[in-house]
């Protein structure tokens, strides 16, 4: 950091980034110099009896190990000045430009060798052979593996080029007031990934909304670094100081909340947590519907929940060669054995005749959805699947607020623009053969429910929004729902119809567009802080990853560790941007309204529904000391605003998948059952 310049452009890596490839590169060439320099003892007598072929092959031998001599030299130098200084203490390192300019010029005299070699090993130019074969095949694994090596060299430069890398863009600036998307170098990074989107997703350019979801999602990638000289290693090394930035914060606030016995309360008595909630938020019902949540998702949840054994699990509930039958109109666009039918079937542990309606049909904005009716619970269940495909990414990544419109919701509502266009597709399919109104004319005794996981989650909630009028009794289980789904008013209108459960870390229920630009602020003033060189940083990561953070580093990471609040924003990685001053506001907001102009989301969206966060519980000194048990997991009332953060958290991922979801529910009632005594079996829940 920044971005390294050579050859009069930017590239798309930093000085500090050839610490590992070059000590890479240094223990292939010293065993690559002591293979040729065994060779060339052997050959060198065996030359002498070759004539005038002699000279092309002593040149060759000559040269390649003095080549891979000043290869090594240059290398370890090389080495040395890129681990100099921190991430932003570029002046350390300005020899490493110069040096890596010599380093690639070294490869035309290696690649004139290496034809040399080619030359004499293969082609039987020169006529220089040794009886001794071993020698031979050394030789033609030193050939073979030059020219591996200028294709990797190639492929490398290839990753690192930076398309806007050139002198006319250097210093450009954003004079448009406009913000982001007036900019000209944005609608250049714009098309730039629109064009890759094109090319490495061609199969999506077939939906209908696929050139518009390359387009939003193009620009939103577009907005988020701009104005900023980071590199791609520096944002995994900035992760990586905001793991520690996050874990030294977190201890701090607990000293405070233990100091002032103030902070959130969890419990683990559930009765109390929902004394004041309505009848039908249970853990016991969401745990219910979250088996139809998981049955959305098809075949894949049945064979990623049972590794061996999913596609034995699948074959009694599949129909063989339904591609030569009549398929049932109830199931949309299913595979030949209807497989996805087998999947809804196994996991929702429903008859076939209880599956009323199943599309299966992804694309961009369309999700697959099963219409399922409970009889245990008299309710009518809309599970809407998750992100399972490239398909569901892209209408996640869709992610600026658009109006949105539904009885009884406040005005100049906003929400997620690929969730609205996605409830929109799933009205058009229920609106085509008045799928609900016959359903519900079947059953009108029953209780529709909407359910979902992650992006179903949101949908779910939305469409809900939408129903409402006509079904006024409806309820939502919604798990893992994504932060960036309504305005904050809108996500209040939800609560007394949407039930949103979250475990812990869970980084998607903190993932909207203003959590990632703040995470990119929070990104750029931790690098500024660290007085870590990046390979430390990087060898740390590996650490923290298998071992978690030791608490010397809280401390001994940074130059001054008030810096990362006192001086938030003054960041030589803001390029061409007056400093940012950090202030406290209503939402927490870390940035300023000079660098709000050039801000993607112009709407804080939240997460709906009244949402339970559930955290694991950590054990007294007593119960460490006994090693006895107590409840696993605590629960409280959380509100929107908790979760408008993201942190990097080593579960953040794996509390977000629905399998550990409905672990942690299950659990909860098993401990709950035996904190009462009770024996009986959570296969009668």
């Amino acid at each position: 950091m920044p971005a390294l310049r050579l050859f009069g452009r930017k590239w798309l890596a930093a000085s500090d980034d050839l610490v590992f490839p070059c000590v890479f590169e240094i223990c292939f060439r010293i065993v690559w110099l002591g293979l040729i320099s065994c060779v060339t003892s052997t050959y060198w007598n065996v030359t002498e009896e070759c004539g005038e072929d002699a000279l092309p092959v002593r040149i060759y031998l000559v040269g390649t190990i003095v080549l891979i001599s000043v290869n090594i030299v240059l290398l370890v130098i090389l080495v040395n000045r890129s681990a100099q200084g921190s991430i932003t203490e570029v002046h350390k390192r300005r020899l490493v430009a110069p040096l890596l300019v010599i380093k690639i010029l070294l490869i035309l005299p290696e690649t004139g060798l290496n034809v040399l070699g080619t030359m004499w090993a293969f082609c039987g130019t020169f006529e220089c052979k040794s009886n001794d074969k071993v020698s031979r095949t050394v030789i033609e694994a030193i050939v073979l593996f030059n020219w591996v090596v200028f294709a990797l060299i190639i492929f490398g430069l290839a990753i690192v080029f930076d398309p806007l890398g050139s002198a006319k863009y250097k210093n450009g600036r954003d004079t448009n007031d406009n913000g982001p998307t007036e900019s000209a170098i944005h609608r250049k990074v714009s098309k730039l990934w629109f064009r890759r989107f094109r090319w490495a997703f061609c199969c999506l350019r077939r939906d209908e909304f696929g050139h518009e979801a390359f387009t939003q999602v193009a620009s939103l990638l577009s907005a988020l670094f701009r104005g900023t000289d980071l590199v791609p290693s520096d944002i995994v090394a900035g992760c990586v100081l905001l793991r520690v930035r996050q874990k030294r914060e977190t201890r701090e606030m607990r000293r405070i909340r233990m100091l002032n016995d103030d902070g959130p309360r969890y419990s683990t008595d559930i009765t109390r947590v929902f004394a004041t909630s309505p009848a039908w938020m249970t853990i016991k019902n969401a745990r219910h519907f979250l088996r139809f949540a998981l049955a959305a998702y098809g075949w894949p949840m049945v064979c990623y929940l049972n590794c061996c054994t999913g596609p034995y699990r699948l074959v009694p509930k599949m129909t063989c060669c339904a591609c030569f039958r009549r398929k049932p109109q109830i199931i949309i666009d299913d595979n030949c054995c209807l497989c996805h039918l087998a999947g809804v079937r196994h996991t929702s542990r429903l008859r076939s005749e209880d599956v009323l309606h199943a599309s299966f049909k992804n694309h961009v904005f369309e999700l697959p959805f099963c219409i399922m009716a409970d009889h245990s619970t008299k309710s009518i269940v809309i599970a809407i699947r998750g992100s399972l495909s490239m398909r569901d990414v892209f209408t996640d990544l869709v992610a600026n607020a658009e109006r949105f419109d539904a009885p009884g919701m406040p005005p100049e509502s906003h929400a997620h623009r690929g969730m609205v266009a996605g409830v929109d597709c799933m009205l058009k399919r229920l609106r085509e053969g008045n799928i609900l109104e016959r359903i519900c004319a079947t059953f009108p005794d029953y209780t529709l429910v909407l359910t979902g996981h992650s992006l179903g989650a949101g949908v779910s909630i939305l469409l809900a929004a939408k129903l409402r009028s006509r079904f006024p009794d409806l309820r939502v289980y919604a798990f893992a729902t994504p932060a960036g789904l309504l305005s904050r008013e809108a996500a209040r209108f939800t609560e007394s119809f949407a039930f949103t459960i979250g475990v812990g870390d869970d980084f998607v229920m903190r993932l909207g567009v203003d959590s990632i630009e703040n995470l990119r602020t929070s990104v750029i003033e931790t690098i500024r802080a660290c007085k870590l060189p990046k390979w430390r940083i990087m060898l740390n990561g590996f650490g923290y990853a298998l071992f978690g953070v030791p608490s010397r580093d809280l401390e001994t990471t940074w130059h001054d560790v008030t810096e990362i609040t006192k001086k938030a924003g003054q960041s030589p990685l803001l390029s061409g941007e007056r400093p940012i001053q950090t202030v406290a506001t209503a939402e927490g907001g870390l940035l300023s309204s000079e660098i709000s102009l050039r801000r993607f989301a112009k709407t804080r969206l939240y997460t709906g529904g009244r949402i339970l966060h559930i955290v694991r519980r950590k054990k007294t000194e007593l119960e460490k000391k006994s090693n006895s048990g107590g409840p696993t997991y605590e629960m409280r009332w959380a509100t929107a605003e908790d979760f408008t953060e993201l942190k990097v958290m080593p579960r953040m991922l794996l509390d977000h998948l629905p399998d550990n979801v409905f672990k942690t529910l299950t659990t909860i009632l098993e401990d709950q059952k035996t904190h009462n005594g009770s024996v009986l079996s959570l296969q009668e829940i």
